[in-house]
């Protein structure tokens, strides 16, 4: 019975784990393996790897899945150069002050994704509040590009992810010892030092998850890419969508889809593989 025991204590985590994450992926695989439907079905009986084919053999689609990881990266990176000096304000500062910037960090997430999207249209457009200040200020003459392409993409999706590189970096920031810091600084070590050989290898769990959260919650995003990109920012999510709904190709989203995770997970583990070795 003893040996049993920790089978039994993980039993719970593991069924929900298999039921919750495996099962959808493991549906996904089987629909990216039935054979294209015809006469309107979603798919017909049978089983090859006609929608991986047509995938990999077609420049329109296969070119959107670079274009779809690298977004997410520089998605990332502009999320942790942001998101890095705020949490380490919010962690060194006083504990009234630090509730009350956790609650400002916390508050975009009272808001829709759609709504904040919108919100970015409005300020972002042809004719939105920045082209227009510009304009009346007598700055710019014509109206500055800033939607519809991947500028515009990422900053809004830095917008919408960047407290899901907070929450982490702040976790493990506070998990700091002062005194550290402090006996470094003690010994001789300029900030600079402390927060290179000291601050910022200590807090690399947080980093390793707040990236790894955005980069996947960027690449799977379809609101904001589809509102701002519009048809002109190509993604891989927003084929998926169109394939599946639009398009009724079950077969043919599903092999999207499930090559996009796969290379989203070889991206992940490349990245937690390097940082741990950097890092250890």
């Amino acid at each position: 019975m003893s040996r049993r025991r920790p089978l039994l204590l993980i039993a719970p985590a593991a069924a929900l784990i298999f039921f919750f994450v495996m099962l959808p992926y493991i549906n996904v695989l089987v629909m990216s393996l039935r054979m294209p439907g015809s006469e309107g079905k979603p798919f017909d009986p049978g089983f090859g790897f006609e929608a991986y084919a047509q995938f990999f053999t077609q420049d329109y689609y296969l070119s959107a899945l670079p274009h779809t990881l690298w977004l997410g990266i520089i998605t990332t990176a502009v999320c942790l150069l942001l998101g890095y000096p705020l949490a380490l304000h919010i962690a060194t500062a006083s504990r009234r002050w630090r509730g009350i910037l956790y609650g400002i960090v916390l508050s975009p997430l009272l808001v829709g994704i759609v709504i904040r999207s919108y919100g970015w249209t409005i300020l972002l457009g042809n004719t939105g509040v920045i082209n227009k200040t510009l304009k009346d200020l007598g700055i710019i003459v014509r109206p500055l590009k800033l939607m519809y392409n991947d500028f515009g993409v990422v900053l809004a999706l830095a917008h919408v992810f960047l407290p899901f590189m907070v929450l982490p970096l702040l976790s493990s920031l506070q998990g700091i010892d002062p005194a550290i810091g402090q006996a470094a600084r003690s010994l001789g070590a300029s900030r600079l030092t402390v927060f290179r050989r000291v601050t910022f290898p200590v807090s690399m769990p947080g980093v390793q998850s707040g990236c790894i959260l955005v980069f996947v919650l960027a690449i799977s995003s379809y609101v904001t890419p589809a509102l701002i990109g519009g048809m002109r920012v190509k993604t891989t999510t927003i084929l998926v969508v169109d394939a599946l709904i639009d398009q009724f190709l079950w077969p043919f989203g599903s092999a999207m889809a499930f090559v996009l995770a796969l290379s989203a997970g070889l991206i992940v583990i490349a990245f937690a593989m390097l940082t741990r070795m950097k890092w250890k």
